[in-house]
């Protein structure tokens, strides 16, 4: 290991204790524990985009890095799934909507990530997939979440086909500028259609999914579903990343020119993850309509679009891993800080600028820009 792989480790993990201090109420016997969950979310990056470089990588055997990755999937998801038993309600609450905006990340991570292209609407299909959900489930009662699920799903996938079909032909800050008129657009639909939306009064009394005579009422609960789902979709755009699709999606991202010499119809391409991006985002939605049980256009702002953007960008853009954590670091963490009042936007604040300073490419990103960093420092020297 060298100097510069040693400062970035040090640096890796104070960061997360240094984050983590205001929940671990600086009680030092969580502290072990916390590195090791710090510990198991690089290992589960090692093939996704670990921060280290690719002669670091080769020197790792094969079963060596498949026994870290396996153990460390195991270390998170039982901290996840006994996490429950040792919190309040409003702690699970908390991170449910951790995990929705996780998924929400890793949704956005396919466009922006592994293809390279800048999304500031984003919003607007998780808000499609909400109201999509409650339309069918509490305005209308047409049929159950379990076929609303997909429908979402579906729905917004359409608006983000329609959506990409023109605007993907732009290129950089005219397409980021459309994305985000879209999300406007989206929004001032929701408030106007009084009798389909409910206008700005929203729509209540969307009900908890269920299995059987057994309803998903408890956030415990609700919590061990949205983390089921999340594993789900972490694992499906996991495989995409590593399917000739995401390896067509990083080479139109580093080169688009390069990659529509070598045959790759970028167009498809483009569209295809924009459709699996807003299929997911979709479906983001309607978990967050039955988790709320009430919808409001006040819920899908810009703001909201930035948000998931800063979690993409935080835990490292093209890693799938790297977005969950982004996710629940921007969302868990600013919870834990409000007994700081008045200064905990500026402390976080001020720890994020840190990251971004020392980390440009994120807390785990992805190994090509990484290298690609370093090599340009290298240079330069």
């Amino acid at each position: 290991m060298n100097g510069r792989n040693l400062r970035n480790d040090l640096f890796y993990y104070l960061g997360i204790l240094l984050i983590c201090a205001p929940f671990l109420k600086m009680h030092t016997v969580y502290v072990p524990l916390v590195l090791l969950v710090a510990w198991g979310v690089r290992s589960c990056a090692a093939f996704a985009g670990e921060s280290r470089t690719f002669s670091d990588i080769r020197l790792k055997t094969v079963n060596t890095l498949v026994a870290h990755q396996t153990l460390a999937v195991g270390v998170i998801l039982s901290a996840a799934l006994l996490l429950p038993f040792a919190s309040s309600n409003y702690l699970i609450d908390v991170l449910t909507s951790a995990i929705l905006y996780a998924i929400l990340a890793t949704a956005l991570n396919i466009t922006v990530g592994l293809t390279g292209v800048l999304v500031l609407g984003f919003i607007g299909f998780y808000g499609v997939g909400a109201y999509t959900t409650g339309i069918l489930t509490a305005k209308f009662a047409l049929c159950g979440f379990w076929i609303a699920l997909p429908l979402s799903g579906l729905a917004a996938m359409l608006c983000g086909v329609l959506l990409g079909i023109p605007a993907l032909r732009l290129k950089g800050d005219y397409l980021a500028v459309v994305t985000l008129g879209f999300g406007e657009i989206i929004r001032i639909f929701l408030t106007n259609l009084n009798g389909l939306t409910g206008g700005p009064n929203g729509i209540l009394g969307i009900k908890r999914p269920s299995f059987g005579l057994f309803t998903l009422d408890h956030p415990r609960d609700f919590y061990w579903f949205s983390l089921a789902m999340l594993a789900l979709i972490v694992l499906i755009v996991s495989r995409l990343a590593n399917s000739r699709y995401g390896r067509s999606w990083v080479a139109i991202r580093e080169n688009e020119m390069a990659a529509g010499a070598l045959g790759i119809n970028v167009f498809r391409k483009h569209l295809l993850s924009f459709s699996l991006s807003a299929f997911f985002g979709g479906i983001a939605g309607s978990l967050f309509a039955v988790k709320q049980g009430f919808i409001s256009p006040d819920s899908f702002t810009f703001y909201e679009s930035v948000l998931v953007l800063c979690m993409v960008v935080l835990g490292g853009i093209g890693n799938v891993i790297g977005s969950v954590t982004g996710a629940l670091l921007l969302i868990v963490v600013p919870e834990f800080l409000r007994e700081f009042s008045l200064y905990r936007m500026l402390v976080f604040g001020a720890v994020m600028i840190a990251f971004m300073v020392f980390r440009p490419n994120g807390l785990l990103g992805s190994r090509m820009i990484t290298q690609e960093i370093q090599d340009r420092e290298d240079d330069g020297q």
